[in-house]
């Protein structure tokens, strides 16, 4: 962190250093023209100069423009004054405006206030506090002149200094004048419309009474105004007066009337024509001039006047009235009369807060000021031109003395308020600086008050107005009439007090408007209402809805509310007047009883307010309790209604209940309105209950059991809603009406049940019912009026009791047979009763035939039910028929009506399968087959196929098939499928399978009886076992799991039986040498390798679908597999006769490690049974065997070819911890004839792992010995920083599992060393064995300090480090680990992101470091800073007399040298033409210099870099020699300079000059730098000259950024950029990296270094204002071979020579030329830091990296500088 710098000291060292003092000086011309008159309002220098005259206390202002005629336009021929006044306004310019006021004269501080700029008026009352305002007038005018008294003063200008004289007049004048020729000649004439209308605006609120305007000798217009006394207004208590903060309170309220009247000339209201109003549109001039030569009209006058373009808004578009273009000397007059309420407010403000308003405003704020409102008063004067500005249309304005650009956001309401402070042009309240924010604020939010107490006082008056109007009628009562008066006031009044949006600060009118809500102590303001005026919280929003029955409410009027809408929703939203509440109308309806309408209207706004949910359920039911009507002289309860009269269902002239709303009341709504009161609707049933109770208590016409009429009407409502009503309704109405006389009938009123349908005409002594017109019969059905007449009637009267057959009659009075019994039921079929027809349906009333005989009725008679239908199919199945005369019909009216009763058309199944099953006992098999015939020929046409249980039925009626003995079954015993009889199944007859299904016979028997038969008797054969396999195959879908799990386990496969079965074989007696297997323990198909070990059948392809159905597999699972090798190991590797094979079972159960896993036991055994396959390699001889074992020093890499091709591989089975891994090959070679090792398949070592095998390095120890730690462990810190670094790239692709240690937990545990030498001896464990080797690289871990990461100091290999530390970042490393980490600290950071690696991450750390770097070099230059001062003070304290400064060496002419068009000093001699010979070098500093860096051998390198000191060696080289590369520095035009003698002297003090080169360090910037570049400031030292070259800038942009953040510009006339910079990046990075280096000595930060690159020139590097630019092309050409080459004398030669360049060019921060003073500064700079220069070359001496070893990776080149 850098040390806290002390500026109070710094600065109070600066002004006590005794340097000279200077003034600021101002161009007086340039800050009126850019600052003072650029003035952004309208009409600005009108509005000063009456702003002074107010200030003056004037009275009257006289403006007048004196024109010059047009050269151009002759005057008109006319002699009439109206065209020489049109001429002069369309055709003359301005040259000059007077402007006079009556005010008091100057006094000599007003004199002295006019010629000084921003002193502004001190006197706090007056608006002026800038002091610039009078220097408008310099926009247009060049030299003002101004006259006052006897004084007079003329402004004039020299140069760009303005200057003023003044004189004293013979004659005292009257009048305070200001005369402004104007600059331009071609001003023309304003519009007139618009500045009288600002005149009019102007004369409001300002003092002034009178404003004349002239043209010339023309009064275009005169305006004066009128103020009547004022009157003080009364504060309403409930006003708050004290602002939000406290600063001001109103404490007095005055309001007057004011009077303004104009007199003006039609000039004013006339427009030049269309072509002139173009011409100035487009900004044309007299002589045709263009605009380019002179302004236009409209911007020269916009300038003059300071209006700018939005003044001609303010024109009438309309055309002009003819009178008016043809008299334009017309006079025209108009009075508008205004209000001005003004509020007093006193200020009270602390003195810390009025010390800061007084600073920027240069007066003290007053302590009492005035805010005034301005509001037209009634009636308004509209459509006079001149006022239109006065009065505030959409918005007023904030008037500061005049009107400005802001709004106050009301909307009748211009505010005053001079207090304010505004912005230096006027035109906008400041609301930005800190303390003058706060006093306007609290200006504005007593504008609010004022205007909320100007509210009040409108108010009052208003109801001073009704007061008398009630008082005049004499009624005593305030009426609606009366309230209608004052409405035209009151809407004017709501207009003028609406609030908008402010402009063009909105928080202006924000304020304003706040303070006018919340300045009351209530939440309540006076409105007006339809009872007067009124607080806002007793008043109401009217609701035509409520408006029938509510009338003590007072209410806000509608034309109220559509006159000013805007401020009756301000009210509605701040909730100062609510719609009428439920509670006022509760309220209403306690006061009162209804009548009729009310009662009609209040159910309206009810229902629909409680259907709309506006109103809640109990308040709804709340309102109707206290709710009472007069209706008729009756008390209407609304409490008790509960129901309403649905008119669409019950008639609203019958009588309802009590509890129901009368319908004259309730017409008007819906029946969800109603609903939503809670009521509900008449239901039929309630109704006729009332009825029916009430009978007795009402009159005879309305009795429903006394009045046929009335029953009738009842009875006919009853049946129009018949259908709606539910069956319960239905049998409520039933009993309710079935025991009363509720059907009128010929015979009087009767009960239902009594009562006859007219259509029963049997008889004419029944009670037909009578005079029920729309009533429906299903009605009178329900209640039981009959239709038919009773059976026992019938029977008694009809019915035939003679036995003998055919016994009948025709007449009525005669007896009927059953025939014509059963056609007299069958007419009136539909009018029986339910209970007759079931009486019917059990009476046996009808005869058989006599033995199948159809004319011989039986003497028995059967119920309907029991007989069949005459038809010979069924006679011949001997059933019984009905004995039917002639013809039976079933379609005719009697046989549908015996098919009702239940006359038998077809016999059921259940009756045919008894035929069929009793017929063959009884010998009758005719009679069976005749039944089976009908069966099948009818089974679709009568539907038995719809007969559920026919398959289930016991009885035995069906043959089989090849079956002597005529045996029959039922049909679930018998089946169809012939291949069933090989389990033992009987077979249906072949000729009745196409009708199995009729009979419910199934084609197989169920597959639990197959298994059954199966398991009790398998197959003896594969013949057989063929055949019931395949059938079972057949039939495989139906072969469930719980058949297929007891199939599976069942032993019923017949295999041939072979010596060596398998243990898992259970054999099962058979004969002929056949044993019985499980279908889960044989296998399908063949296997040849696995033949031998597990039960292989094929017993055909549709058989063995059937096994594998029951668990046979093609081949054994992974647990069966795994089972084997565990328990027979040795036989199946003896039966495969080859590791090859056993491998690859070993390799099918690595595929299925997971499933393994979940047979635990098995797993286990797997761990423990030696049954893996592993090998021992035995090396080729003995002796060689010996040799390795005493190897301690060789390559293990050495013959390693020749050992693998000798050797043999022994394999045995072992057990998982008997075998080792291989995952560390080196340690492999040297140990391999002791281990026993899996076969390297990555799939075979991880299922050996999973078992329990022991990796090889877990085996071997390694015991790392490192030599001495070298005192330089820069290089372990590089490598440090790069392992943490990469680390985390490496890890990013591995699996989470894989990371044993995380890059946070590396930084944390893991410090690089560097040591001189190190071993690691390698020791297998549990044998002697151990080998010892020279690494580069090794990892150890220390108790306490945790882990150490060695590296040999000398050199180290990338790979062995990476070997170190897989094991510590992976839990199970590969080889190709260490590979992958070798790569990746290998590569540079941009090809790592060029092959897709993330590394920006680094990046910004990089970029983190650097600023790191930044911070700790300013800590640097601050302690180089603190030794300066030091030694200042010892100098101070050795040397008090201060040293003559020597003689300093003149400066030369311009001598090319390394930088173009620079002089540069030449050795003695070199003018002469003279040569030193090349043998004879200069002895000075920098050949001692040369000697120590090894640059003294005459090379490139050296030769420029005593050119660049300014030695230049002759070269002795003939002229034919071949040029050597280009020179740092070009030698044309050489010049020389003999130096001057020296004098001897004292010296320049050290601190001096050290404090010269740190000023030059940190003059140096960034090119790109936002800072202004300075040089920097030399002290005075006598050793240098004040020669001074500015240099010429080069043709170069930038381009691109290198790795370490210098930025790279090319020459601009490189053709393709983009492919040298592809071409040349490494190169280029190189170059950076030895700039930072260069520049690390001077702490220069990065950001100062530049690189360029240019085809041509001989520039080496350049200054460009501190930026320094370094040439890579020289660079590329002298050092970039060795610096690629890692050579490294030649890279600190590189170093040393770009460290001199910068040397160099640091000298141009503080000399510019190249001279003997820039000369002498160099060599400063090479001299104060030539031992930070040497501490670098060091490090560029010693090797970061080389050989070692086989193979070493060489660090990259991109990481020789970092």
């Amino acid at each position: 962190m850098a040390a806290a710098i002390d500026y109070n000291a710094l600065k109070a060292q600066t002004l006590g250093s005794g340097n000279d003092e200077e003034a600021v000086t101002v161009n007086t011309r340039a800050l009126i023209d850019k600052v003072l008159a650029r003035y952004s309002g309208e009409w600005t220098t009108l509005r000063e100069l009456l702003q002074n005259a107010a200030d003056a206390s004037a009275d009257k202002v006289t403006i007048r423009f004196e024109t010059t005629p047009s050269l151009s336009v002759a005057a008109p021929t006319a002699t009439d004054e109206s065209s020489s006044l049109k001429h002069t306004v369309l055709h003359h310019t301005l040259h000059r405006l007077v402007v006079a006021n009556n005010g008091q004269p100057f006094g000599a501080s007003d004199w002295s206030r006019l010629k000084r700029i921003a002193e502004g008026n001190p006197d706090e009352t007056k608006i002026g506090a800038f002091g610039v305002g009078f220097y408008s007038v310099f926009a247009d005018c060049e030299e003002p002149f101004v006259s006052s008294g006897q004084e007079a003063m003329a402004f004039y200008w020299k140069g760009n200094a303005l200057f003023t004289r003044r004189s004293r007049l013979a004659d005292a004048q009257s009048d305070t004048t200001f005369v402004l020729d104007y600059r331009s000649k071609t001003s023309p004439v304003p519009p007139l419309l618009p500045l009288c209308q600002f005149l009019a605006t102007s004369l409001t609120f300002v003092g002034l009474k009178e404003i004349e305007l002239w043209l010339d000798g023309w009064k275009l217009l005169a305006l004066s105004k009128k103020t009547a006394p004022s009157s003080p207004v009364a504060l309403p208590r409930d006003v708050e007066r004290t602002t939000h903060e406290r600063l001001m309170k109103v404490h007095q309220v005055d309001t007057e009337m004011v009077q303004m009247e104009a007199r003006w000339l039609e000039i004013v209201r006339w427009r030049p024509p269309p072509s002139w109003s173009r011409m100035l549109d487009s900004g044309a001039t007299d002589h045709g001039a263009s605009s380019t030569s002179a302004p236009s009209l409209r911007g020269f006058f916009s300038r003059l006047t300071g209006a700018n373009n939005s003044t001609t808004q303010l024109r009438d578009d309309r055309p002009p009235a003819p009178e008016v273009a043809d008299n334009l000397l017309a006079a025209s007059t108009a009075t508008i009369f205004l209000r001005v309420t003004t509020g007093h407010i006193r200020v009270s403000v602390d003195t810390s807060f009025a010390r800061e308003i007084e600073r920027a405003t240069k007066k003290k704020p007053a302590q009492g000021m005035k805010v005034a409102i301005l509001s037209g008063a009634l009636p308004l004067l509209t459509g006079v031109e001149i006022f239109s500005t006065v009065l505030p249309q959409k918005s007023g304005k904030v008037f500061i003395g005049f009107p400005t650009q802001q709004t106050t956001g009301v909307t009748g309401v211009h505010v005053s308020a001079p207090s304010v402070i505004p912005t230096v042009e006027r035109e906008a309240i400041d609301l930005n600086a800190r303390y003058v924010r706060t006093w306007n604020v609290e200006v504005l939010r007593a504008a609010g008050i004022v205007c909320r107490v100007a509210w009040a006082n409108e108010l009052m008056e208003i109801k001073g107005k009704l007061s008398r109007a009630v008082a005049a009628s004499g009624k005593g009562k305030m009426r609606k009439e009366d309230v209608a008066t004052v409405l035209p006031d009151a809407i004017h009044v709501f207009k003028q007090f609406t609030f908008l949006d402010a402009t063009p600060s909105a928080k202006v009118g924000q304020l304003i408007e706040e303070a006018f809500w919340t300045s009351t102590t209530q939440a309540s303001i006076d409105v007006v209402s339809t009872q007067g005026v009124l607080p806002s919280h007793q008043v109401r929003l009217a609701s035509e809805d409520l408006s029938g029955f509510v009338e003590g409410i007072p209410v806000l009027p509608d034309a109220l509310i559509q006159g000013a809408p805007e401020l009756v929703g301000k009210l509605k939203d701040y909730g100062l007047v609510t719609a009428i509440t439920t509670a006022d109308v509760k309220k209403e309806l306690e006061a009162k009883a209804l009548d009729g309408s009310q009662l009609t209207e209040f159910l309206k706004w009810l229902a629909r307010q409680a259907f709309a949910l506006d109103v809640p359920r109990p308040t709804t039911r709340s309102l109707l309790d206290v709710a009472v009507a007069t209706v008729d002289g009756q008390v209407l309860v609304l409490a008790n209604i509960t129901s309403f009269v649905n008119a669409s269902k019950i008639p609203v002239d019958v009588p309802v209940p009590g509890t129901t709303i009368p319908f004259e009341y309730t017409k008007h709504l819906t029946k969800a309105e109603l609903e939503a009161l809670g009521w509900e609707e008449l239901q039929i049933v309630p109704w006729l209950r009332d009825l029916i109770e009430r009978a007795g208590a009402r009159e005879a016409d309305e009795d429903i059991t006394r009045s046929p009429t009335f029953a009738a009407q009842v009875l006919a409502v009853l049946s129009k809603q018949w259908d709606a009503l539910s069956q319960s309704s239905r049998g409520t109405v039933v009993s309710l009406l079935e025991d009363r006389t509720v059907i009128p009938t010929k015979m009087g009123m009767k009960r239902p049940g009594e009562a006859y349908f007219p259509t029963v005409k049997l008889f004419q002594d029944l009670p037909i019912a009578s005079g029920l017109h729309g009533v429906k019969d299903k009605i009178l059905l329900a209640l039981g009026v009959r239709k038919t007449v009773e059976l026992s009637v019938v029977f008694g009267r009809l019915m035939s009791d003679a036995d003998a057959p055919g016994a009948a009659s025709t007449t009525p009075e005669g007896r009927w047979s059953h025939v014509d019994l059963i056609r007299y039921l069958a007419a009136v079929r539909d009018d029986i009763p339910a209970a007759d027809i079931k009486r019917l349906q059990q009476t046996a009333i009808c005869p058989a035939e006599e033995n199948q005989n159809p004319a011989r009725p039986s003497r028995q008679r059967y119920r309907v039910v029991e007989l069949y239908e005459p038809k010979d199919s069924l006679r011949s199945l001997g059933l019984p028929i009905l004995q039917w005369p002639g013809l039976y019909r079933p379609g005719t009216a009697e046989g549908k009506f015996l098919a009702f009763l239940g006359l038998r058309a077809i016999p059921t199944v259940p009756e045919l399968v008894e035929i069929m099953a009793t017929a063959p006992a009884r010998g009758d098999l005719a009679l069976r087959d005749r039944a089976m015939t009908y069966f099948i020929a009818n089974h679709q046409i009568n539907g038995y196929a719809r007969f559920p249980t026919l398959s289930s039925m016991p009885q035995a009626y069906l043959p089989l098939q090849g079956d002597e003995k005529a045996t029959l079954l039922p049909p679930s015993q018998c089946f169809t499928n012939e291949r069933a009889a090989v389990l033992g199944f009987p077979i249906l007859r072949r000729d009745l399978h196409p009708h199995a299904h009729k009979f419910g016979v199934q084609s197989d028997p169920p597959m639990a009886e197959c298994v059954r038969y199966l398991l009790k008797q398998p197959p003896l054969n594969r013949a057989e076992a063929v055949l019931v396999f395949a059938y079972l195959a057949s039939r495989l879908h139906e072969i469930s799991g719980q058949h297929a799990e007891k199939l599976g386990q069942a032993m019923i496969v017949p295999i041939t039986a072979r010596p060596s079965a398998p243990p898992s074989s259970v054999a099962r007696p058979a004969s002929g040498g056949v044993r019985h297997a499980a279908p889960r323990m044989v296998f399908l198909g063949d296997s040849p390798d696995l033949k031998d070990v597990f039960d292989f059948v094929d017993f055909g392809s549709e058989a063995n679908a059937f096994l594998l159905k029951c668990g046979s597999k093609h081949e054994p699972t992974k647990i069966q597999l795994a089972t084997m090798l565990v328990q027979e190991p040795a036989r199946l590797l003896s039966v495969f006769q080859s590791p090859e094979r056993y491998l690859g079972v070993l390799r099918s159960l690595a595929d299925h490690v997971a499933t393994l896993r979940k047979d635990k036991a098995l797993f286990k055994e797997m761990r423990r049974v030696p049954f893996l396959l592993a090998y021992r390699e035995i090396p080729a001889t003995t002796a060689s065997t010996s040799a390795k074992e005493t190897k301690s020093t060789e390559d293990p890499w050495e013959d390693a070819d020749e050992d693998e091709a000798a050797g043999i591989k022994e394999w045995s089975l072992a057990s998982a911890s008997q075998i080792v891994l291989v995952d560390d090959f080196l340690s492999y070679n040297l140990f391999r004839e002791r281990l026993k090792v899996a076969p390297q398949e990555e799939k075979i070592e991880e299922f050996y792992y999973s078992l329990g095998s022991s990796l090889l390095s877990s085996l071997v120890e390694e015991e790392p010995r490192v030599g001495a730690v070298v005192p330089d462990q820069r290089p372990a810190a590089k490598l440090q920083k790069l392992v943490y670094e990469r680390a985390r790239l490496f890890l990013h692709d591995n699996a989470a599992e894989a990371i044993k240690h995380d890059a946070r937990w590396l930084e944390k545990n893991l410090t690089v060393q560097a040591v001189r030498s190190i071993s690691l001896r390698r020791m297998l464990r549990g044998h002697q064995l151990s080998h010892t080797e020279t690494r580069t690289a090794a990892v150890t871990y220390v108790a306490r300090k945790g882990w150490t990461l060695w590296i040999s100091a000398a050199s180290y290999d990338l790979f062995q480090v990476s070997q170190a530390l897989v094991g510590l970042l992976l839990s199970r490393p590969k080889p190709q680990s260490a590979i992958m980490l070798e790569m990746l600290l290998g590569t540079d950071l941009l090809k790592l992101r060029t092959r897709g690696y993330n590394v920006d991450r680094i990046l910004r750390a990089k970029a983190a470091e650097a600023r790191i770097s930044e911070d700790q070099r300013q800590q640097a230059l601050e302690e180089e800073q603190r030794k300066i001062r030091e030694q200042e003070q010892a100098w101070t304290a050795t040397h008090p007399t201060p040293a003559a400064a020597p003689p300093t060496p003149k400066a030369l002419p311009a001598m090319p040298g390394a930088f173009e068009d620079s002089p540069e000093p030449a050795a003695p001699g070199a003018g002469t033409g003279a040569r030193e010979p090349a043998s004879k070098k200069r002895n000075n500093f920098f050949s001692s210099i040369s000697k120590h860096l090894g640059l003294d051998d005459g090379g490139p390198s050296a030769q420029q870099l005593h050119s660049l000191m300014g030695h230049v060696p002759r070269p002795d080289v003939a002229p034919n020699h071949q040029p050597a590369p280009p020179p740092p520095y070009a030698t044309k035009d050489p010049q020389t300079t003999r130096p001057a003698e020296h004098q001897p002297d004292s010296v320049t003090a050290p601190f001096r000059l050290r404090q010269n080169l740190v000023s030059a360090i940190n003059a140096s910037r960034a090119h790109d730098s936002a800072h202004l570049y300075s040089r920097a400031d030399a002290s005075n030292v006598k050793e240098t000259s004040s020669y001074c070259d500015e240099r010429p800038g080069h043709d170069i942009s930038f381009a691109a950024d290198s790795t370490v953040g210098i930025k790279i510009f090319l020459s601009n006339a490189l053709a393709d950029k983009s492919s040298f910079l592809a071409t040349h990046s490494s190169s280029l990075n190189l170059f950076a990296r030895l700039l930072v280096d260069c520049g690390e000595i001077f702490a220069l930060p990065r950001g100062t270094l530049h690189i360029y690159y240019d085809d041509a020139g001989s520039t080496i590097a350049f200054n460009r204002q501190g930026s320094l630019f370094c040439n890579f092309r020289f660079f590329e050409q002298l050092h970039l071979a060795g610096v690629q080459a890692q050579n490294a004398e030649l890279k600190g030669e590189a170093l040393i020579y770009w460290w001199v360049v910068l040397c160099h060019e640091l000298a141009h921060n503080l000399v510019e030329v190249h001279s003997a003073e820039h000369s002498y500064w160099t060599e400063n700079f090479v001299a104060q830091y030539f031992g930070k220069a040497v501490t670098k070359l060091v490090t560029y001496n010693t090797p970061t990296g080389g050989s070692a070893g086989a193979s070493t990776t060489q660090m990259p080149a991109s990481s020789l500088l970092d």
